[in-house]
């Protein structure tokens, strides 16, 4: 559930969410359009741009039942290509940036990378990552960018699955059910954050170019050998 993605990194990236919000705020009304918390917000809405536009333009063709991005040849080749650019990022990037130093060219490059996740097997948060990297970005900075880039789409999503069940016209009992499930799930979702922050400070991103590249080989030789369809 979006509710639960978005309760989790509003959790963990608390402090940077307070600065942006609140920070930009203060920006404006001291017309100070060069204040690091203002140039980020802008940097955030300037990323988020691009899918908002190839969302709405593609809409027909990403939600269709029979839409042949869903085919899972799709899947398995978007996987190995991503698997290939990430590899890429980690041989060629220094890793030595920090979001706060982010220029607006920089959002815009990620958030037109952030495009490719509408195809699926190309996940939204690999996508942003690795045009993140490719921009010599450190690796946890790239993700917390990456992350908090997200925060605009997730809510959306969310409050969009909060008029669903609104009009649907769910009992009580079945609001209470979902409000427990949503708090495990903004758990387990906070610690997965917790857990891929604390790898990226002390690791590359190499064992996730392995599994995308043996999850997108693996779909690719099923699909032809006949195994899947």
């Amino acid at each position: 559930m979006q509710l639960a993605a978005l309760g989790a990194v509003v959790s963990y990236f608390w402090r940077d969410v307070r600065d942006v919000v609140f920070g930009s705020v203060a920006a404006v009304r001291r017309a100070d359009y060069g204040d690091p918390s203002f140039r980020f917000a802008v940097a955030i809405v300037i990323a988020t741009i691009p899918i908002g536009i190839a969302g709405l333009a593609l809409s027909s063709l990403l939600n269709a039942c029979d839409s042949p991005l869903r085919a899972l040849l799709v899947i398995g080749i978007s996987s190995v290509v991503m698997a290939v650019l990430l590899a890429a990022a980690e041989l060629s990037c220094r890793h030595t940036r920090i979001v706060e130093g982010m220029r607006l060219k920089d959002a815009l490059i990620v958030g037109l990378a952030q495009v490719g996740a509408l195809i699926p097997g190309v996940s939204r948060s690999g996508s942003t990552l690795t045009a993140a990297l490719f921009l010599n970005f450190k690796r946890e900075e790239a993700a917390r960018f990456s992350f908090l880039l997200g925060l605009p789409a997730i809510a959306l999503a969310g409050l969009k699955e909060l008029w669903v069940l609104y009009h649907a016209h769910i009992p009580s009992e079945a609001w209470s059910v979902l409000l427990f499930g949503l708090i495990v799930a903004s758990g387990s979702a906070f610690i997965a954050i917790w857990g891929l922050m604390r790898f990226l400070e002390r690791f590359s991103a190499w064992p996730f170019v392995v599994y995308r590249a043996a999850l997108g080989i693996f779909l690719i030789v099923a699909v032809y050998t006949g195994l899947l369809k």
